[in-house]
């Protein structure tokens, strides 16, 4: 059989906000299939077989037939081989353990050409990935050799790098959960939760409220015990020392048992338990210096590990950790037992999402002490059924949270504020979590800033806490942020589509927004604005500067121009708004590059603006038009229609069904009308800008009317803003 030429990636195009595919993020990239266009999937011999075979669970995908299996049926009746490489792009992911769902590939108005995208969360991932699935049809078309697995790793690769961490992840996952929006600040786990005003930050564990003080005590560990026992918190006694014989020294004053550990170290690194002898104690001090700048000496409190976790002076999760062990077989050296029976564990692996670490005697001084003591080395062999300790601590596997005595709690959270941190990991010894610490001789013995939250979210044994819940509750408690008027994270964010004088639109509503009192961003044509500095120049709508204003703490509002173009390149800079104005269907001429040739065709690009209005929120749209007009259904929210003339049938129908609310001119004046009520709220004649008295284009005064009025602007400032509004204001600035 001869060979099919590749298909050939024409162009690669990533939508980073809502567009006229999905809400999300989507990579879309043009296809040309040349000759495989005259070979659907069930005419190239062995293809299905092959492809099936590399990847089984294509089975799962249920593709427009609904169901399981339904992509299969597909690739049997013949399917081209753009749909195709959708459905092996996917299944790369879903394997390199980024599950995606989405993915559609269309037919353009060129022969052999197709518009394919997917569902990308990370553009790079999805280069990747779309470069790895492009190698793999195009080896099952031409029948040659080619590796999944390895394919598959190097996506993985790709994720491991790229995404966010998993104590990062569940929190915005969260907040996604609470229709709060997110913002990646860096390649890093710095995300922004929110737009504006009403935005928090966080960087794993920590968040803007996090004290550096705080930190900075949490790292301490001896102040950390200093101000926890002159607060009542049951610690260990200890002491700094500076050498492996004042550690023996502070070992012999304390009371044997002890545990030698980092002053100033976390996640259990350098730590050594329950040391009985001189040369335990000294090698144990070589283990704990390279990890913190100082090594502490401490009284051993019998008993399980723990791990606690406070958010917000609340006990929200606690996990026990476990004594890590191997049993000899009287062959197999410790270091095959350990490959065996420990590292085989999935629970561990190198990457963040493991809960567990690789255990790797030859690097890790802290087993080789721990092996020492039982007179072991990583080359023993030990006797049949014998049962060496490999780790004492660290190992926090499995959940206790139902079992935690409520003064446990108290102290624990006591001592989560006695150092200041709202998020806070405390360490803390017991034999039995279920009872007091006093009672038991258990203590706190350490308060941990930033903790890992893999331990509650995977933990080996118990049930799976919803911590990042706890923590988006803390940054937007549900009764102060969850108004249906208000959605937690946002600030009301205006979106203004079309052609017809959407700059001046934008720019009026703005300035209505700045009127009532809040600090308004505005990115248009003419520039991007804070209230009324332009402190950018542009000239045409950009993705970028509406972004940034979402990013600028100092923003309580926002309006955006949008175009077509922008929606077509790059998606919308926000993932919802409060209000979404549409002024017309006009500017196909301009889009054949996007295969946009007819006026029909931009009701589904410029419907965008309508699809992300909050259930809370309002599209305004121009009745006069009424390919706009029918967009009206396709709101979340309500709908403000606005024209000249308010006798348009689909003004009076609007008005008649569920009181509906529309922007209009009678009798020389401007009305603003629900269902049958009607407000005259000034002359049209009087209603000029400025100190120029300069008469407005009416449907562009409407529609920023209609827009002031959706945001609950008063009538009378309406009317005072817009005589106030100077329309060369812009251009005065340039000059």
């Amino acid at each position: 059989m001869a060979k099919f030429n590749d298909i050939q990636l024409l162009r690669i195009n990533y939508l980073r906000g809502p567009n006229l595919w999905t809400y999300r993020p989507v990579l879309e990239v043009w296809l040309d299939l040349g000759a495989l266009e005259d070979h659907p999937s069930h005419q190239i011999p062995g293809f299905n077989e092959r492809l099936t075979a590399w990847l089984p669970a294509l089975i799962e995908h249920h593709c427009g037939v609904g169901e399981r299996g339904g992509f299969l049926q597909r690739l049997q009746e013949g399917t081209w081989c753009g749909h195709v490489l959708e459905h092996i792009v996917i299944e790369l992911l879903n394997l390199a353990g980024m599950p995606t769902g989405f993915g559609q590939t269309r037919s353009t108005s060129t022969r052999g050409v197709y518009r394919m995208v997917f569902r990308a969360r990370d553009e790079q991932v999805a280069r990747v990935a779309l470069a790895q699935g492009h190698r793999l049809i195009m080896a099952a078309i031409n029948n040659e050799p080619f590796d999944v697995p390895a394919a598959v790793a190097r996506v993985r690769t790709e994720v491991d790098e790229r995404y966010l961490g998993p104590s990062t992840a569940c929190i915005v996952t969260a907040a996604t959960d609470r229709g709060i929006p997110h913002i990646r600040l860096n390649d890093g786990n710095l995300v922004q939760l929110g737009y504006g005003a009403a935005q928090r930050r966080i960087w794993t564990a920590e968040t803007e409220r996090t004290s550096a003080i705080a930190e900075g005590i949490a790292s301490d560990k001896d102040l950390t015990k200093s101000l926890l026992k002159s607060c009542g918190v049951p610690i260990p006694e200890g002491q700094i020392v500076n050498s492996p014989a004042e550690a023996w020294e502070a070992a012999q004053d304390i009371g044997l048992p002890v545990v030698v550990k980092p002053s100033d170290g976390n996640h259990g690194r350098g730590v050594s338990l329950d040391l009985r002898k001189q040369e335990d104690i000294e090698a144990a001090y070589h283990v704990a210096y390279p990890e913190g700048s100082d090594v502490m000496v401490e009284r051993y409190i019998p008993g399980d590990e723990h791990r606690l976790l406070v958010v917000d002076g609340k006990l929200v999760a606690a996990a026990r950790g476990e004594l890590v062990c191997i049993t000899g077989n009287g062959h197999s050296t410790v270091t095959e037992l350990i490959e065996t029976q420990l590292n085989s564990d999935p629970r561990r692996g190198y990457e963040e999402e493991y809960p567990l670490e690789i255990i790797d005697v030859a690097t890790d001084s802290k087993v080789q002490l721990e092996l020492k003591r039982q007179d072991l080395d990583a080359q023993s062999v030990p006797a049949a059924g014998r049962v060496v300790v490999v780790q004492r601590n660290g190992n926090m596997a499995v959940d206790c949270t139902d079992e935690v005595h409520p003064e446990v709690a108290h102290m624990a959270a006591l001592a989560a504020k006695v150092v200041g941190l709202d998020i806070a990991g405390i360490d803390l010894v017991a034999q039995d979590i279920s009872k007091p610490l006093q009672a038991q001789g258990g203590a706190i013995v350490e308060v941990n800033a930033g903790p890992g939250l893999l331990m509650h979210l995977k933990p080996a044994v118990g049930a799976p806490r919803p911590v990042g819940q706890a923590i988006v509750e803390h940054l937007f408690p549900a009764e102060e942020h969850d108004d249906a008027d208000q959605p937690a994270g946002r600030i009301p964010v205006v979106g203004v589509a079309g052609t017809q004088n959407t700059t001046l639109i934008a720019r009026l509503v703005a300035w209505l927004l700045h009127l009532s009192g809040k600090h308004t961003g505005l990115a248009c044509r003419e520039g991007l604005f804070l209230d009324r500095r332009r402190v950018e120049s542009t000239d045409s709508a950009h993705w970028e500067p509406a972004y940034r204003l979402l990013m600028n703490k100092m923003v309580q509002a926002a309006v955006i121009e949008n175009d077509a173009r922008v929606i077509l390149r790059d998606g919308l800079a926000y993932d919802r708004c409060q209000v979404g104005v549409v002024t017309d269907m006009l500017g196909a001429e301009g889009l054949a590059e996007f295969d946009v040739h007819e006026q029909p065709q931009m009701t589904k690009v410029l419907r965008t603006q309508v699809d992300v209005v909050l259930p809370s929120g309002a599209a305004v749209l121009h009745a006069a038009h009424a390919q706009v007009a029918e967009l009206a259904p396709l709101c979340d929210g309500a709908v403000v229609l606005y024209a000249q003339d308010g006798g348009l049938d689909a003004i009076a129908q609007h008005r008649i069904q569920d009181q509906g609310r529309a922007v209009f001119i009678k009798g020389g004046r401007v009305v603003l009308a629900t269902g049958g009520n009607e407000q005259a709220i000034a002359p049209l004649s009087a209603l000029c800008f400025g100190r120029s008295a300069t008469p407005p284009d009416t449907d562009a005064l409407l529609a920023a009317i209609a827009a002031a009025w959706a945001l609950d602007i008063a009538p009378d400032l309406i009317v005072a803003g817009i005589k106030t509004f100077e329309p060369d204001q812009a251009a005065a600035q340039a000059a």
